[in-house]
């Protein structure tokens, strides 16, 4: 058994990269970018106007009570010029500036009667222009390599005319659970029986980093463990095992494991909940994470290895944890890291809170829906008191 700083090295060392593909822009929410974006053009593109109104010359327009309306200006109109620097123009927000304009007047600060526009109220020269290349000048660098994509930079990205991206490309993935005891969603349960739910909840988490994974089911039989496990070493580059990994008569997966020749790098860590936890890597590169099957720690371990593992893969760092105030007094005997789900909130200076939930051990999958994340509380005391602080793994 492995300290889990140790077994945190050990899987992030084995991460490797899986190339790189081009897909449409507006599929690339979540995904890693593997290009760098430039301005093709200035951002704006041109001095853009903010606020409906009236677009005048200031220095024309200096003591004029009244200014006569050339003409109205739409977002979408080629640019024109103010003929007269004592009249003035309405003009539409997002369209481009005249020439001979420098400031824009609001509506709501002008009359408008019979042709000619009133000010009521003091403006300053310039205000309301967004200018040519404020935000950013061509040929600046909008958007780096090995950037998580965001709403932020799709939209970025639609504005310099990206319509396909390179991006990270996804490990092909199987989730796979074990056990007589399992039956499919859609099915009625024997009393003896229960329906799936690790593979989904994993299958939901990995969806979210655009990882279309595959779901399959293994019996608790040994011939069938070893013969699926042959050809998901074929077909896939990662392999996520829920269950079947602790010392029962019909754990039949590390003696697969085994047999397949895959490079056992540690199991067991010094971690509740999550101890039988087993990982290895197979000659060919295939990465194999056998989470145990309590719904707790097979979810737990998702959080803490896998996504972190993944993102390695990616070319990001590991997520940056955040620390949270404990709310309460915490006991724990035993001499382990112990990840403790927490609901979180927040106080008027800022601090995170986190309230513990403690459920009725790591069978309890309703009572991750009481929390919001997991306390990573370290080993070497029993009793944590209320006000210490520890690092969190957030999940909702």
């Amino acid at each position: 058994m492995i300290d889990i700083d140790e077994a945190i090295r050990i899987v992030l060392e084995s991460a490797r990269d899986f190339g790189t593909e081009h897909i449409p822009l507006n599929h690339g929410i979540g995904r890693v970018l593997k290009e760098k974006w430039y301005c093709d053009r200035d951002l704006p593109p041109y001095d853009r106007v903010t606020m409906d109104g009236i677009a005048i010359n200031f220095e024309g327009a200096r003591g004029l009570d009244s200014l006569k309306i050339e003409r109205i200006i739409a977002a979408g109109d080629p640019q024109t010029a103010l003929s007269n620097p004592s009249h003035c123009v309405e003009i539409m927000t997002g369209a481009s500036m005249p020439i001979g304009a420098d400031t824009v007047i609001r509506y709501e600060d002008v009359t408008i009667r019979n042709g000619s526009a009133t000010v009521n109220r003091e403006y300053r020269k310039s205000q309301n222009i967004h200018f040519k290349g404020e935000d950013r000048k061509k040929g600046e660098l909008l958007v780096s390599e090995n950037t998580l994509l965001s709403a932020s930079e799709i939209g970025v990205g639609a504005s310099i005319g990206k319509g396909a991206i390179e991006v990270a490309k996804n490990p092909r993935v199987i989730i796979a659970s074990t056990g007589n005891e399992l039956v499919e969603v859609h099915e009625t349960p024997l009393p003896h029986q229960i329906r799936k739910g690790n593979v989904y909840r994993i299958q939901s988490t990995l969806r979210n980093l655009g990882i279309l994974a595959t779901i399959a089911h293994i019996k608790d039989d040994e011939k069938e463990t070893a013969d699926k496990l042959r050809d998901y070493l074929v077909e896939y580059d990662c392999i996520i095992f829920s269950g079947g990994v602790s010392r029962g008569k019909f754990d039949f997966l590390p003696g697969a494991l085994d047999q397949c020749r895959v490079n056992k790098l540690f199991h067991k860590v010094a971690q509740r909940p999550g101890k039988p936890f087993w990982f290895g890597v197979h000659p060919k590169g295939t990465t194999i994470f056998a989470l145990p099957g309590n719904p707790v720690s097979s979810f737990m371990c998702l959080q803490i290895y896998v996504l972190d593992w993944l993102r390695v893969c990616f070319g990001l760092k590991p997520m940056d944890r955040p620390n949270a105030v404990l709310t309460q007094e915490v006991s724990f005997r035993p001499d382990l890291t112990y990840f403790l789900e927490v609901r979180l909130s927040y106080d008027h200076q800022g601090r995170i809170l986190a309230t513990p939930q403690k459920g009725h051990g790591s069978g309890d999958m309703a009572n991750l829906m009481n929390g919001d994340a997991f306390i990573r509380i370290p080993r070497g005391k029993e009793i944590f008191q209320k006000g210490e602080v520890y690092p969190i793994y957030m999940y909702r």
